[in-house]
C-alpha cells in the first residue's frame, strides 16, 4: 500500500511536471510567419514557426521563453532565434572551421 501510493505521487509530480514545461514553452499557439533580414544585404524572408507543433519551417524546434532554436539540414545549420531582440543567429559546421550568420527578425509576433 505504501509503494502504490508512492508511486501515485511520483506520476502527480511528473504530470505537473509536463503541464508545466508544456505551458512554459510559449503562451502563443499555432502558427506565426516572422520576416527576418540580413543586415549587410538587405535580403529579407520568412521563417513560420508552429508553436503547437514545436516547429521552425516544418523543423523540430525547442522552444523556450527566452527562444527558440532548430536545425536546418538543408545548409547544415544550426538557428537560434532571440525572442526579445529578434537577434537570429545561424551557426554553420565546415571542413574550414565553420562559420557564423547573423540577421534580424521582426519580434512583434515573438513575444
Amino acid at each position: 500500500m505504501f509503494r502504490s501510493r508512492i508511486l501515485a505521487a511520483g506520476a502527480a509530480v511528473f504530470t505537473a511536471g509536463l503541464a508545466v514545461s508544456v505551458t512554459d514553452a510559449g503562451a502563443q499557439e499555432g502558427e506565426t510567419a516572422i520576416t527576418c533580414t540580413n543586415p549587410v544585404s538587405g535580403a529579407s524572408w520568412q521563417i513560420m514557426i508552429d508553436y503547437r507543433n514545436a516547429t521552425v519551417d516544418s523543423y523540430r524546434a525547442n522552444i523556450s521563453k527566452a527562444e527558440i532554436s532548430w536545425f536546418d539540414p538543408k545548409d547544415g545549420g544550426n538557428y537560434t532565434l532571440d525572442r526579445k531582440s529578434g537577434a537570429l543567429t545561424a551557426s554553420v559546421a565546415s571542413s574550414t572551421g565553420g562559420y557564423f550568420r547573423r540577421s534580424q527578425c521582426s519580434v512583434e509576433k515573438l513575444r
